[in-house]
């Protein structure tokens, strides 16, 4: 199959990778940049120094930071791009002229319009061509490295995400595929903000009880959202809502984990994510999570705290009190 993988940070140099070096597969990838010079780089020295640089680009790995070029011969374009790119990304597609069927592997909601990546999608590129979202607990150091994960590739064209998600499918990189493109999306989203949640829990040493009691009810706000949103239960059960959650959560590798353990610590928000070098999603989604519960009506107590911290200039400490000393409720979604 012939792939443009279009962002070259570390998820989308990580897939490019790992769909180059299967060796179960026929994938003729080529990775796209906008950057002229960081294309240069990449061709170069054969390794991205900025995002990735612990591993060697595959031979076969064909590099451009020409859009139309990326996309003229492929079969399908896998937008690696934050949400905030993902608008411009496929317009640029769209005025390529060719149809090409697009997936993309962003989490989160966009700034000031709260919309989900596919009402992004259906604004920018419905009717063109099939869409879909892959997503699911992964970190891309360990895709790169081969190390086994598993995906869900959810859209509303269930024979699209069915032929795609067997295409994309190895031994050790499992693709399932799902119809439930919200509640994929959703569970995406917010596990970043509940992430931030975690990491400021472990950074103030609140113990493993607190963790697990914030995964849980970090899980019912995703939940509570995406139902009324028009997600599935069952979606956020699995891979892309509690198997993410869990790890973004949990593992060192995460942005967001980190985030919030430099909040707990006391750091300026500017100075976390310049060190940070890489996208933390959940920084950018929580305020548009937080406006859109408010605008539905729903309690998202989390997400609330994690806004006033990153926002309101709360202190960590503070905001996790006010959050323990909310009146007592029956467990419920």
């Amino acid at each position: 199959m012939r792939i443009a993988v279009l962002g070259a940070g570390a998820w989308g140099t990580s897939l490019a990778i790992s769909l180059s070096t299967n060796s179960n597969s026929a994938h003729q990838v080529t990775l796209w940049s906008r950057d002229p010079q960081h294309v240069a780089e990449l061709a170069s020295e054969r390794v991205n120094r900025r995002y990735f640089p612990a591993f060697s680009l595959p031979d076969s790995l064909r590099l451009t930071s020409a859009l139309d070029v990326a996309v003229e011969a492929a079969e399908l374009a896998l937008i690696v791009v934050p949400v905030s790119g993902l608008r411009g990304t496929l317009r640029g597609i769209a005025a390529c002229g060719k149809p090409v069927p697009v997936v993309w592997g962003c989490k989160g909601f966009e700034a000031r319009s709260a919309k989900l990546p596919h009402q992004v999608a259906e604004e920018e590129y419905g009717g063109i061509a099939p869409c879909g979202v892959l997503s699911g607990p992964s970190f891309a150091q360990e895709v790169a490295q081969r190390l086994p994960a598993a995906l869900t590739l959810a859209s509303h064209d269930v024979e699209f995400s069915r032929r795609i998600a067997a295409q994309l499918h190895t031994a050790r990189l499992r693709v399932y595929s799902c119809s439930d493109i919200v509640g994929v999306e959703t569970g995406g989203a917010v596990k970043n903000v509940i992430s931030i949640a975690a990491g400021i829990c472990d950074g103030l040493a609140l113990g493993y009880n607190a963790r697990a009691a914030l995964i849980t009810r970090g899980l019912a706000e995703i939940a509570r959202l995406g139902l009324k949103l028009g997600g599935r239960m069952e979606t956020f059960m699995g891979l892309t809502g509690l198997g993410d959650l869990i790890l973004t959560c949990t593992g060192d590798l995460s942005r967001n984990r980190r985030v919030g353990l430099a909040l707990a610590a006391g750091r300026p928000l500017p100075a976390i994510l310049r060190e940070l070098g890489h996208t933390a999603e959940g920084v950018h989604t929580a305020g548009e999570v937080l406006r859109l519960s408010q605008e539905l009506k729903i309690e998202m107590p989390i997400t609330k705290a994690v806004c006033s911290i990153l926002h309101d200039g709360v202190p960590a400490r503070e905001a996790v009190e006010a959050l323990l000393n909310r009146e007592p409720k029956t467990e419920n979604y």
